[in-house]
Order: structure tokens, then sequence, then C-alpha cells
């Protein structure tokens, strides 16, 4: 079993920041593949961004350049940094562990197997 609590979400105007966190407990968190995707209302769940034990990265083209995944595997977290934030960012933002071994990176929902409770995004104009 995994535990993956997200933080960090908020009201920021366009071109603000933010950092969100996703805790991660109950087992062992470095090996995983870790990945963040976001829910706008009334669209599907879309990838966001990945990172694998060994540093390995990818981000979706929507948020290339503006997001930057990261993990401290220590503190059992993974960070999405966001920056240069548009109103189309706004969303409810999910971490996701990935246990499945090779093929990094994954994409789609069902390849993820534990999921947070996901925090809210909203952007103004």
């Amino acid at each position: 079993q995994v535990q993956l609590v997200e933080s960090g979400g908020g009201l920021v105007q366009a071109g603000g920041s933010l950092k969100l966190s996703c805790a991660a407990s109950g087992r062992t968190f470095s090996r995983n593949a870790m990945g963040w995707f976001r829910q706008a209302p009334g669209k599907e769940r879309e990838f966001v961004a990945a990172i694998n034990w060994s540093g390995d990265i990818y981000y979706a083209d929507s948020v290339k350049g503006r997001f930057t995944i990261s993990r401290d595997n220590a503190k059992t977290t993974v960070y999405l940094q966001m920056n240069s934030l548009k109103p189309e960012d706004t969303a409810v933002y999910y971490c996701a562990a990935d246990l499945r071994v090779g093929g990094f990176p994954h994409i789609k929902e069902w390849e993820y197997d534990y999921w947070g409770q996901g925090t809210q995004v909203t952007v103004s104009s």
C-alpha cells in the first residue's frame, strides 16, 4: 500500500507560481516512478509530468518549460514547481505512484497504481 497526500494548491494570478508537494508513505518510495496529473472541470484527467527513481523526467507539451518535477527520496516527497501559470492550468492536481517496472514514462491513468486526493489550483486572469 502507498498513501499519497498532496498540498500546496491555491489561488494565483496568471504569470504567478505555485509549488505542489506530494508526501508518500507506506512502502519503498525511492524505487517508484511518480507522476502528476490534472483534471479541469468538464475535462478528462490528463498527464502533466513524471519522474522515475533514477531522475529521468518527462513532461506534457502543455507544461514543458514552465513546470518542473522533482523528488526527494529522503523525504519521500515529489514536487511540482509551476511557473508562468495560465488560466488554462486551473485544475485539480493529483500525484500518483507507478509501481510498474520499466517502460518509463507512463502517461496513462491506468498505468498508475495509487493516487492522492488532489489539490485545487486556480489561476485567475
